[in-house]
């Protein structure tokens, strides 16, 4: 895993999307702080660390403390999303919110204040190499004119390709997670570069 990630440092990744899955809020399983700690020794890339996980709440300060800079929990993951990112934010990190599929915009409308990014998931989270959800599209535009005048992301994850970015760029997002699409093959700098290509060509 230090290998993978030194080497999408070195081909361009800005970011190091982490992915935290519990079997139990997701159907799948991934690593938890101690192994995103080690990883965080090989690069000072960003951390954008997704918590797939509920509850999230007690694991905020273990994934703070193991070198996140951004965390983000789930609107779906527990009942007190306002709490989780008073918390996040009293740790010293930027806090996010995601998204899944089915989960309307107007459920982080009275916690914009609170926000510095916000996670559309384009894909219902829990596996890699899934279809690009297209009705996202009409979310991120919402999401967008939501956050006009505020200083706040609009991630997306799920499906990322050459073919989709240009699709969620021009709906308003401006950070892409992408997985499958990198890390296929070898040569993860040259995909990372004709996704940004991609990504990049609508405003060309």
């Amino acid at each position: 895993m230090g290998d993978e990630v030194r080497a999408i440092d070195k081909g361009g990744a800005e970011w190091v999307h982490v992915d935290v899955m519990d079997g139990h809020f997701v159907p799948n399983i991934t690593f938890g702080a101690p192994v995103m700690a080690s990883i965080r020794q090989v690069t000072k890339r960003l951390f954008d660390v997704h918590l797939m996980i509920a509850p999230a709440d007690p694991y905020l300060e273990q994934f703070a403390k193991a070198g996140a800079d951004i965390i983000t929990v789930h609107a779906e993951a527990g009942p007190h999303l306002d709490r989780s990112l008073q918390s996040i934010r009293a740790l010293g990190k930027r806090a996010g919110v995601a998204l899944n599929p089915a989960t309307p915009a107007s459920a982080i409308a009275h916690v914009l204040d609170r926000l510095d990014l916000i996670l559309v998931m384009t894909v219902n989270p829990g596996f890699g190499g899934q279809a690009f959800i297209t009705a996202m599209l009409a979310k991120i535009s919402e999401i967008k004119e939501m956050t006009r005048g505020r200083n706040i992301d609009i991630e997306v994850d799920g499906g990322i390709t050459a073919e989709t970015a240009p699709l969620v760029v021009k709906a308003g997002a401006n950070v892409l997670v992408a997985g499958s699409s990198i890390f296929k093959g070898a040569d993860h700098a040259a995909n990372i570069k004709a996704l940004r290509g991609a990504a990049t060509s609508i405003s060309a």
